[in-house]
């Protein structure tokens, strides 16, 4: 019964230290539990010491375990699972870290750029951080033994010998007294360096963007120069460069300036012995003079024709009184500022009046034989207006022909020319009164004129008020038209 108990006991205390192992291991080993993570793979090159069920670190915190390490064509595949918790991006990285000196490894993984694509399940960990091995550690120090002891052996032939002692001594003896030439410049010159030192720092620190923007030019400047010069074969073309065919042209234009060049010195040879129409004219005095003389004439032709303002206005007036409508078609030829020549046409509906004399001879006994007849005739024609302008300071006289009538006129032009009070006297030999006109102007809008006047003031009988508008512009066109029209 002893017995047997103890078997129970030492069955109940296997069974407990079972259990504890379990939940001891359960409780260390949170994260080797699959099932609540994602799983990412990785190719290494070498995956010695890399276990299944090992941990995978992110700053030394355990984030996961290895799942599987099979091989994969020449590498090796580690399937890691990872917490779901733990974000990787696509910039994710891989290194293989020593736990201990017996061999024993771990991954430590850095999660990458958050904000980049996030790895999901089955995607691959594209950069790796491959460890040094003991092997290839101690090929390196293998490496250096052997380069220490050429270095050794070469040190040893060239110091050992009793030459060599003597070449030690005089070189440390010229170091010696070097550096104290140069401990004894520095002296001398502390403040001068320390001056020409910030001197250059600060040169340095103010031409730093200049610097950075030339240098910027130059590789742009450098570009743009091979992309001119290789065009054709970047391009898959047999034809040469944009540099090569300039230079192509260049040369094209050069040859075609030579054969000018030669006929040029042909043509002045012929100059310089006087044939021809030009040699004549180079060396005849008396042809040289006439056409000086054209010339100059042409020339004040023509500066008087650039000078010339040809100012169109066109003018419609409403008579209140007889309930019609007046026309004026003007042309203002002004070659100064203080004269011009007035050229219209004008359709009046009270038409064109002129006074006819008719002698008449007769045998009627009841007539005197001899007698005048006077005929005031009136038909409906346009009239015509030519007048000369003179300006003095604010007024402005004309005279001439003004409605196919003799006449004179007076104006007055105020606030920058944008007021006028013209008035015109004309109609002799019409009627026993000339007809006077008395209009006002305001350019309310440029070139747009508002009128109104009083017209024929001294007779009662035809006496008619108006108002009206003026269009007023300068037609540099109409310049250009004017030499040609006494041959049109």
């Amino acid at each position: 019964m002893r017995q047997w108990s103890k078997g129970v006991q030492v069955a109940i205390f296997a069974a407990v230290l079972v259990a504890a192992a379990v939940v001891a291991y359960r409780w260390v080993n949170k994260t080797t539990r699959g099932g609540d993570g994602y799983v990412v793979y990785v190719l290494m090159k070498d995956a010695v010491g890399v276990a299944k069920h090992s941990q995978v670190r992110l700053a030394g915190i355990p984030i996961g375990t290895i799942r599987d390490v099979r091989l994969e064509g020449d590498k090796a595949r580690v399937d890691i699972e990872i917490r779901r918790d733990v974000p990787l991006y696509e910039d994710a990285s891989v290194a293989k870290v020593a736990s201990s000196l017996l061999g024993e490894y771990f991954l430590a993984i850095a999660p990458g750029t958050a904000g980049k694509r996030q790895l999901v399940d089955g995607d691959q960990i594209l950069f790796v951080i491959e460890a040094a091995t003991v092997d290839s550690l101690m090929k390196d120090a293998n490496d250096i033994v052997a380069d220490v002891k050429k270095v050794t052996a070469s040190l040893a032939r060239t110091v050992g010998s009793d030459k060599g002692e003597q070449n030690i001594d005089v070189t440390l003896q010229n170091l010696a007294e070097a550096t104290a030439e140069l401990n004894k410049i520095v002296k001398e010159n502390r403040t001068t360096i320390r001056t020409i030192l910030t001197d250059v720092e600060r040169v340095t620190q103010q031409g730093r963007p200049e610097v950075v923007t030339i240098l910027a030019n130059v590789s742009e400047i450098t570009r743009e120069m091979r992309r001119l010069l290789d065009r054709g074969q970047r391009e898959g073309k047999a034809e040469p460069g944009e540099v090569r065919q300039i230079i192509d042209k260049v040369n094209r234009a050069a040859s075609s300036l030579e054969t000018a060049l030669a006929a040029i010195d042909r043509v002045s040879g012929r100059l310089d012995r006087g044939e021809g129409t030009l040699g004549r004219l180079t060396t005849d005095e008396q042809l040289i003079d006439e056409v000086e003389g054209a010339a100059s004439g042409i020339n004040e032709f023509v500066g008087g024709v650039s000078r010339l303002q040809t100012i169109v206005g066109l003018r419609s007036d409403y008579q209140f009184l007889a309930s019609t409508v007046k026309t004026y078609a003007e042309l203002r030829l002004q070659p100064r500022e203080d004269k011009y020549y007035v050229i219209e046409v004008v359709n009046d509906p009270r038409g064109l009046t002129r006074i006819e004399q008719i002698d008449v001879q007769t045998d009627n006994p009841n007539e005197p034989p001899v007698y005048r007849e006077v005929r005031t005739v009136t038909t409906n024609a346009f009239r015509f207006s030519l007048q000369y302008a003179q300006t003095f300071g604010a007024f402005t006289g004309r005279f001439g022909i003004k409605e196919s009538t003799g006449g004179i006129g007076l104006d007055l032009a105020l606030f920058d020319d944008r007021f006028e009070l013209r008035q015109d006297l004309f109609g002799f030999g019409e009627v026993v009164l000339p007809r006077w006109r008395v209009a006002f102007g305001y350019e309310f809008i440029a070139r747009l004129w508002l009128l109104g006047g009083v017209d024929d003031i001294l007779s009662p009988e035809n006496r008619d008020y108006f108002v009206g508008m003026q269009l007023r512009f300068n037609d540099e066109d109409l310049k250009g038209i004017l030499p040609f029209t006494p041959s049109l």
